[in-house]
């Protein structure tokens, strides 16, 4: 993102009265707002707009915002999206997430709150280092250069290896990591081994990680591909 240059946001929403209302209080805001009205206009302006984040509504017509979702990231697409959805169900979160989404709000929702929620991703987006020492998410602090961890105010003892798989983790935040990229990037060896290796250590350092390992936040499992960080 150009910090000399209003953000630039894609609003794909299909109720024409909220759309309106986003784009006035956004553009109030400071930001160049671009809307869609369907999932196929949106997938065309996400690409043709390059917007700095998009904010995408879950039931939209000719293309859900979960198909719309998942079709960007096929894509390569790594810009920030933000679910809006009626429905709350953990299904439906897990759902959007699962499919790319960086975040979620569900309708109704406190505009201060949603801004607030679009600018920190912003943020984070524009601070996605090539080169990583440190790093903070859901309490735990990770010191990459001295090779230390602390959680909730207490040393968390990571492995040498585990602090690679977070460091790749981080740097390729959002985007579905497979076994293979681990394997050659993390261990260094060939892909074309067969290992259940890398799905170890995912369940150790979910383990320490996780507040609830069975039902991670942070590393989540993509059915199939890999794994997503979601710090």
């Amino acid at each position: 993102m150009d910090t000399n240059k209003p953000p630039k946001l894609l609003i794909v929403e299909d109720e024409p009265e909220l759309a309106m209302g986003l784009r006035d209080n956004f553009e109030f805001e400071g930001f160049t707002v671009i809307t869609a009205g369907d999932g196929e206009e949106g997938l065309r302006k996400a690409f043709a707009e390059q917007p700095d984040l998009i904010l995408l509504d879950i039931m939209l017509p000719k293309m859900s915002g979960l198909d719309l979702c998942k079709a960007l990231r096929a894509r390569g697409y790594t810009t920030p999206i933000v679910m809006l959805t009626a429905r709350c169900q953990e299904k439906d979160v897990v759902a959007g997430l699962e499919t790319g989404a960086d975040d979620y709000v569900t309708k109704p929702f406190r505009l201060l709150e949603l801004v607030a929620r679009v600018r920190a991703h912003l943020r984070r987006s524009a601070a996605q280092p090539v080169d990583l020492t440190e790093y903070e998410f859901g309490g735990l602090r990770v010191d990459f250069k001295n090779y230390q961890a602390i959680r909730s105010g207490a040393p968390l003892a990571l492995s040498p290896r585990e602090f690679e798989i977070l460091r790749f983790f981080i740097l390729h935040r959002g985007d579905v990591v497979t076994r293979e990229q681990l394997l050659e990037q993390v261990w260094e060896i060939s892909s074309q081994v067969m290992t259940r290796t890398v799905d170890n250590h995912i369940a150790k350092l979910r383990q320490k990680i996780e507040d609830e390992p069975a039902e991670p936040r942070w590393i989540v499992t993509v059915h199939r591909s890999g794994y997503r960080f979601l710090g």
